[in-house]
């Protein structure tokens, strides 16, 4: 691709949704790490991104497991170089209450949606310090503002991402690096919600593609004028 930079751009819960809709953006302008537990996914979406010119990297990982996520590191600085963007859109969780949840499912949303995050951050922050510059971008959600009664596990763990991203952009704003905390706040249009809900029709829902356009938009911001939170809904959600 004649557009593409010299710049690495990791991004971590690669699904067929956000996480797909991102790694295309970026391939297009940035070499690329896939990040995910699903390794058949990762190597179907890299083969895709490959034939339109693209250079990337599929590494298959528990993102909540530290040595994992140490090791994937450590291949994308060998193979890419050091990140230069960290677009973090793991999540998941068990929904319940607190009398269906388990402590370790609690534990399993909390890795995958806090921990995972904290550990990728630290990754890639040493390298964006020295030079001055880098972006950290984390997929929120509804439940990272306000928890309903079945998002004992999840909306926890939202809210400490949400945490982090804030606690991140004060310490690394004033070094060059820019941090920002997306709130998905409607239902994503992929097939596993449009059979859940088959009553919604395409405009009740958010398109992954327009998703990764305000990704691009917030990892390219002018750093006079950065935004640290942005919602995004689709024009038909109540909020």
């Amino acid at each position: 691709m004649s557009n593409q930079t010299s710049a690495t751009a990791v991004v971590v819960g690669v699904g067929p949704g956000t996480g797909a809709a991102l790694a295309r953006r970026f391939a297009a302008s940035y070499r690329i790490a896939l990040l995910a537990r699903n390794a058949a996914y990762l190597r179907e979406l890299g083969d895709e991104l490959r034939a339109n010119g693209a250079n990337v990297l599929e590494v298959p990982t528990d993102i909540g497991v530290a040595d994992q996520v140490a090791a994937a590191f450590t291949a994308i600085r060998s193979r890419l170089g050091d990140p230069d963007l960290l677009l973090y859109n793991a999540g998941s969780g068990t929904w319940g209450t607190i009398t269906e949840v388990t402590p370790e499912q609690y534990e399993a949303a909390w890795r995958v949606n806090a921990f995972g995050a904290f550990l990728c951050a630290k990754e890639v922050a040493p390298a964006m310090i020295a030079k001055g510059r880098g972006v950290m971008l984390f997929t929120g959600a509804t439940a990272g503002v306000k928890a309903g009664p079945r998002s004992i596990s999840f909306g926890p763990a939202k809210f400490a991402m949400r945490g982090l991203a804030q606690s991140l952009a004060r310490d690394l704003g004033p070094k060059g690096i820019h941090v920002a905390w997306i709130n998905i706040d409607g239902g994503i249009d992929i097939p596993r919600v449009r059979e859940r809900y088959p009553q919604l029709n395409p405009e009740d829902l958010l398109k992954p593609e327009a998703i990764a356009e305000t990704y691009w938009h917030l990892a390219h911001q002018d750093r006079s004028a950065w935004s640290m939170e942005l919602e995004l809904r689709p024009f038909k959600e109540k909020f």
